[in-house]
């Protein structure tokens, strides 16, 4: 299966690692792995378990060095998405940061009117039942945030005893201090361990002094952009990049993509910022824009004629980055490759 078409696939919750070889006979060549297996690779004579051995424990996508060839180990991003129980004041603001964030929401809420509120607000999927029976027909996994906002403690109570169990990326619950204590003392009292019950956010949300229903949901989606962003996964094979490399409009335009693979010092984007440069000069994403991007476009350009890769060192540093007006002042080393 071409590479595309199996990220277009892959299963997104998992721990996927993408490895590109940018050096020797195999340059350009994939492997992907996923929760530690091998379920992807251009090549079947490739050392696979030399190639594992040198995945970097800090899972920060970097590139390594194996057998005197440089290779590319890329951790990928999960798929979030967020659950919200409840469909009052603060969550239809939640609701529209989530869609400002490229967050999928789902809302929970057992009264129509409210539930409509939600639609209106734009959630994806909104479930108009029970928070029980609703809960129960939800699967929790490690990019699920749960954000509960119900009206009354004895609704948070039920969807908390729900989630609880559940694999989570985040439980937050509002609610003051004595809403939030009887919550969790009668959930202990019913044999759910205080150790479970202190990984829950509570008091809900960063502490900024949130007093409206906006201000709390700001410091609510702060917090959850907090712990997204403390996943080390740092792959940019965006949705939209995929489709646009899979798509049948330019599916016969050559083209080729550029990945920043380190960085040192101050550069305007991070490891893992793609840029997708076609032939007939459309380019999908940014690598930091001015000189740089336009530089290594012109390779881009180059490699598509010759149908190879390449390895690029950008030095933004000294006279020449001074008179090109570079102001960022680092290295970053890029890889371009032909996508045939």
């Amino acid at each position: 299966m071409d590479f595309y078409k199996f990220l277009k696939q892959i299963d997104k919750s998992k721990e996927n690692i993408v490895i590109t070889i940018l050096s020797g006979d195999n340059i350009g060549e994939k492997i992907v792995l996923s929760d530690g297996e091998v379920v992807y690779t251009d090549n079947d004579d490739l050392n696979f378990e030399e190639i594992i051995s040198a995945i970097p424990a800090n899972k920060k996508s970097q590139v390594v060095t194996v057998d005197e060839k440089n290779i590319y180990v890329e951790f990928m991003r999960h798929r979030y998405n967020v659950v919200v129980c409840g469909a009052g004041h603060i969550s239809i603001p939640i609701i529209k940061i989530c869609k400002l964030l490229d967050l999928p929401v789902t809302v929970i809420d057992d009264r129509i009117t409210f539930a409509n509120n939600a639609v209106k607000a734009g959630a994806d999927k909104v479930v108009c039942k029970p928070f029980e029976e609703a809960l129960s027909n939800i699967e929790g996994d490690n990019s699920t945030f749960f954000v509960i906002v119900t009206r009354g403690h004895r609704y948070d109570q039920t969807c908390l005893e729900k989630i609880i169990e559940k694999e989570n990326a985040y439980i937050g619950m509002i609610g003051s201090k004595v809403r939030v204590a009887k919550v969790l003392d009668y959930l202990e009292s019913e044999g759910i361990s205080r150790e479970k019950l202190s990984e829950v956010y509570t008091p809900i949300g960063l502490k900024i002094g949130a007093e409206t229903p906006e201000e709390i949901a700001v410091a609510i989606m702060a917090q959850i952009i907090e712990i997204k962003n403390k996943e080390t996964g740092s792959s940019a094979y965006s949705d939209e990049l995929v489709n646009a490399v899979l798509s049948e409009e330019k599916r016969e335009v050559p083209k080729a993509l550029v990945t920043i693979v380190s960085r040192k010092g101050s550069a305007p984007r991070d490891v893992g910022t793609k840029m997708l440069v076609y032939k007939d000069g459309t380019i999908i994403g940014t690598i930091g824009g001015g000189c740089v991007e336009a530089s290594i476009r012109g390779s881009a350009l180059m490699c598509i004629d010759n149908k190879k890769h390449k390895l690029i060192f950008v030095d933004m540093t000294g006279k020449y980055a001074e008179d090109e007006g570079m102001v960022c002042g680092g290295v970053v080393e890029i890889f371009v490759e032909s996508i045939r």
